[in-house]
């Protein structure tokens, strides 16, 4: 599996698994653009990293709902890096808060789609213009747009449903020359689940699937890197599980 002389942009790439996937992209040799929101200190030790390794990474901050600062995070890549944009990994959005429907007012729900949705809309509209063929997309939907998600997240839930919704048009759309495929993670130990989960829920959850245990930010890049290279060059429209086996698809 490589990616010698291709050029990604991984969104959300401050911090947990979207800095997970900008290593292990430049590991196989890819050209990394990292864009990050409020991870800095993650984003700019993730160049670190790469280029002390003998790779080429840039970060740069923007907030992925505003498609001026998605122009601008494209047009640093080609600056950087050369015309072309191999790879998209978006991995930016979030729950913002746990809210159920008596609660939640329309600013929340429109906060939300706005993060987890829209923003992927933006990254994919300005990209696509720039992708070769044999280029590949990934988004990140999660385990929450098929069951539904915990207490609380159903704006979540409704979001990533949308996010593989949005990839399965859109591999009929970019197809044969895009590849767009999801990535739904389960209870894997990032921030995400420091801030919103209950180390009681996280036990019980991790306990009750197959493995015993919460996934790592590290096994979610590798997914990411085989739907990026050729080796997944058959895939395309798939919402792909990656939660240890507690919900199987």
């Amino acid at each position: 599996m490589t990616l010698n002389g291709k050029t990604a942009i991984v969104t959300g790439g401050g911090r947990d698994i979207g800095r997970a996937c900008a290593l292990r992209l430049a590991k196989e040799g890819a050209r990394v653009a990292i864009n990050f929101h409020s991870s800095s200190a993650g984003a700019d030790s993730a160049v670190s990293e790469i280029t002390a390794a003998g790779g080429e990474a840039f970060a740069l901050q923007g907030d992925m709902t505003n498609p001026t600062d998605v122009a601008a995070l494209v047009a640093q890549t080609q600056s950087q890096f050369g015309a072309g944009i191999d790879v998209l990994v978006h991995v930016t959005g979030g729950l913002v808060a746990r809210k159920t429907i008596p609660d939640m007012d329309l600013a929340h729900w429109n906060a939300v789609m706005e993060l987890n949705v829209t923003s992927f809309f933006h990254a994919a509209k300005a990209v696509t213009p720039h992708m070769p063929a044999g280029s590949s997309i990934i988004s990140f939907a999660s385990q929450a747009g098929r069951d539904g998600g915990g207490p609380g997240a159903i704006a979540y839930a409704a979001s990533k449903g949308a996010v593989m919704t949005m990839t399965r048009g859109m591999a009929k759309e970019l197809g044969p020359d895009i590849r767009v495929n999801t990535v739904c993670p389960g209870m894997i130990d990032t921030d995400f689940h420091n801030i919103f989960t209950k180390d009681a829920v996280r036990s019980n959850v991790a306990n009750a699937t197959p493995l015993k245990r919460e996934g790592k930010s590290e096994e979610v890049a590798n997914l990411v890197a085989f739907l990026a290279s050729d080796e997944g060059s058959f895939m395309t429209g798939t919402s792909l599980d990656i939660n240890g086996g507690i919900l199987f698809s």
